[in-house]
């Protein structure tokens, strides 16, 4: 049995050294291809509107959902296509969704931020999933299932009261709510510094929240060490903010970076994909050709259909 973590400590996969399953592999590297591939859609002005990339984050749901059920709740965000796709495995839908073609999750109305299947809700509006998940958790405790209710944020939502409220009630009513930081360390374009005193750890003990704090990047290590944190929340019902100490490697939406280009290449230089890449070669460049392809099919294919009915209106 694991002992119960001292939530004051940062819990680092930076030691572990085993390769990653084919499995998490293939879901990382789908993620980012899917994700390089919106990009170069909307380039060629086969997308329009706007959307926000996940490159470079793509290991955080990856670590997640898999400890989740089908009965949890996940809220996601703006930022969200790893967060859908490392739930669903549905690159199909999800791109005919965003090029508004028949078969999208929404058929087409909600576009990359607005999405709904089953248990999974998106939104653009920041903080607005934290009291939304508050209340789903408070009635997944009244059904005694030990269900969770999880909302991904990034570190410029703290500057939404919402978040605050919502840590409040979720502590006050023992709300079984597992609160997903992607700290990019970035918001939008101010950096961290600029926008935030104190810190996150400070802000979710000031309500009595427990804390943990994730860095490096091997997902199937932070998975492990997540699992049992998870299943304390399900069954004490006490809140808990996991936070990942992540990086942003594209613009905030498209082409609106303000960082210089030694900025990002210094990022890129420590990303969970040139690490892997270094470490398992072969094993990458064969995933890797593999999930390129895959998302090159995928496109040919949703270009293929019709408009959806929403898209035609």
């Amino acid at each position: 049995m694991i002992p119960p973590a001292n939530l004051s400590h940062p819990v680092s996969s930076a030691n572990a050294s085993a390769c990653p399953s084919r499995e998490t592999l293939e879901l990382l590297l789908l993620i980012r291809h899917f994700e390089e591939t919106l990009l170069r859609l909307f380039q060629s002005g086969k997308i329009h509107g706007t959307t926000h990339t996940c490159l470079g984050q793509e290991y955080i749901p990856v670590a997640v959902m898999p400890l989740l059920r089908d009965d949890d709740f996940v809220f996601s965000n703006h930022r969200g296509h790893g967060h859908y796709l490392a739930r669903f495995r549905d690159p199909e839908g999800l791109l005919a969704e965003i090029m508004g073609r028949e078969g999208g999750t929404c058929d087409g109305v909600g576009g990359s931020q607005h999405l709904r299947r089953d248990r999974y809700i998106s939104t653009g509006v920041q903080g607005e999933s934290l009291p939304v998940a508050v209340g789903a958790a408070l009635q997944l405790r009244r059904k005694k299932r030990g269900g969770l209710a999880v909302p991904f944020i990034g570190d410029g939502t703290w500057g939404q009261g919402a978040v605050y409220e919502a840590l409040n009630m979720a502590a006050l009513w023992n709300a079984p709510v597992v609160v997903i930081v992607e700290n990019n360390g970035i918001a939008q374009t101010t950096v961290r510094s600029a926008n935030m005193a104190g810190n996150i750890e400070g802000r979710a003990r000031a309500f009595g929240v427990e804390y943990l704090r994730c860095t490096g990047h091997e997902a199937e290590a932070l998975q492990a060490r997540l699992a049992p944190e998870l299943d304390r929340v399900r069954q004490s019902g006490a809140p808990l903010v996991v936070e990942f100490e992540t990086r942003r490697l594209a613009a905030h939406s498209k082409g609106d970076d303000t960082r210089t280009p030694e900025e990002v290449a210094a990022l890129r230089a420590i990303d969970w994909g040139a690490d892997y890449q270094a470490r398992w070669p072969e094993i990458f460049a064969e995933v890797d050709a593999r999930m390129r392809d895959r998302m090159a099919a995928i496109v040919e294919e949703v270009e293929s259909r019709a408009l959806s009915s929403w898209s035609n209106r």
